[in-house]
């Protein structure tokens, strides 16, 4: 008995030593940072003219969640007692003098870890203030081993504080144009003009630009359904779509499904009879007013509302003009019942790398 007392006693002791010898020389949870964010808020001239911009919103993203955080006076965001991290830091604040504007602006992949300050300024640019992103996009298909992938939906937010009209409002998919053809990709500026080019699938809203029979409440969600159906009795792993907003309807296809409850978005091109399909891992979307519907010479690029290009590899080109997005998206595996969503609803500083993450499971018509 002695002796285990003995033996118990010299493991808890070598246990002790052990655990002191791998003490962290800094305390986790103590990472320090200050983000400068200044904004370009010229509007006559080509050369910036930076102000702070004071009471800036700021998201910070990592693998501990999110935050939002707000600049002082003098536009500075001091952060204290963060968890050390890989972050993503995105700021926007409404313009100053004109509230169609919005003052964007990301760092992204910052290594702020304790015992170091880090000290970073975000130059934030102007974007257009159009109150309505593009916020989900499931296109993957279900998990699933018959190939399946018909459930995909695309989901709009309202972030702005008035309701908006989706009336002739388009949602497109840029495929054409392609590398291989020697053209710069789909979504892109081919011929430098202010328009982007490539596009496969036009479907618009009900109406005309400017008419407000179709309004979109502050802060509410649209979904945006293929096929409004539920998807559950093909699928078990699948999603019901039956009560989505608004369905994609091809009136040129003779066996495309028009679900009588929902209203729909129609197709513009007569020589596109399949049904409202994107790519599973990779594609280009694009969210226009539809005063440009003349699509064979390109999307004015001033009627763009939101787009997106989401890509299968970290090493695939980008396409999507940089004046709608300056980043990529990494999408979803195929066939994981995967989605892909804003980290915050709305949430846009036009670099799709900091702006968006995936989930494990689609979330039509709310956030995660």
């Amino acid at each position: 008995m002695k002796f285990h007392k003995i033996l118990i006693t010299a493991v808890i002791v070598t246990a002790l030593i052990s655990c002191q010898q791998q003490m962290p020389v800094t305390s986790e949870g103590n990472a320090r940072a200050k983000i400068v964010v200044i904004g370009d808020t010229t509007v006559v001239g080509n050369t910036p003219v930076y102000i702070p911009l004071k009471n800036a919103k700021v998201i910070l993203s990592s693998e501990y969640g999110i935050s939002i955080r707000y600049t002082d006076s003098e536009g500075i965001l001091i952060l204290e007692g963060i968890p050390s991290s890989t972050y993503s830091i995105s700021a926007r604040l409404t313009h100053p003098k004109y509230s169609n504007i919005l003052l964007v602006g990301s760092l992204n992949n910052k290594e702020i870890i304790s015992g170091k300050v880090l000290e970073d300024t975000i130059k934030a640019v102007q974007v257009a203030n159009t109150g309505i992103a593009i916020n989900e996009i499931y296109a993957c298909g279900p998990l699933n081993n018959i190939y399946f992938m018909y459930d995909l939906y695309f989901e709009l937010y309202n972030y702005s504080e008035e309701v908006k009209y989706l009336d002739g409002m388009t949602f497109m998919r840029f495929s054409g144009n392609s590398p291989s053809d020697g053209k710069k990709g789909p979504g892109a500026d081919e011929g430098d003009d202010g328009d982007i080019d490539g596009v496969t699938y036009m479907f618009k809203f009900p109406g005309k630009p400017g008419e407000k029979n179709h309004p979109f409440y502050p802060k509410t969600f649209q979904v945006l359904a293929t096929t409004a159906i539920n998807h559950k009795k093909s699928v078990a792993t699948s999603i019901d779509l039956s009560k989505a907003d608004w369905e994609f309807y091809n009136q040129f296809s003779v066996a495309d499904f028009d679900n009588p409850q929902v209203p729909n978005l129609i197709n513009t091109r007569s020589d596109r009879t399949a049904d409202f399909l994107v790519g599973l891992t990779s594609d280009v979307l694009v969210l226009a007013s539809g005063t440009d519907l003349v699509w064979e010479d390109g999307i004015d690029i001033s009627s763009v509302i939101d787009g997106v290009q989401y890509v299968s590899s970290t090493t695939s080109r980008k396409y999507l003009d940089t004046r709608v997005d300056k980043s990529v998206l990494l999408g979803a595996p195929k066939y994981s019942g995967k989605s892909m969503q804003r980290r915050e609803p709305g949430g846009d500083s036009n670099d799709a790398m900091s702006d968006w993450e995936i989930l494990n499971a689609p979330t039509p018509g709310k956030q995660k």
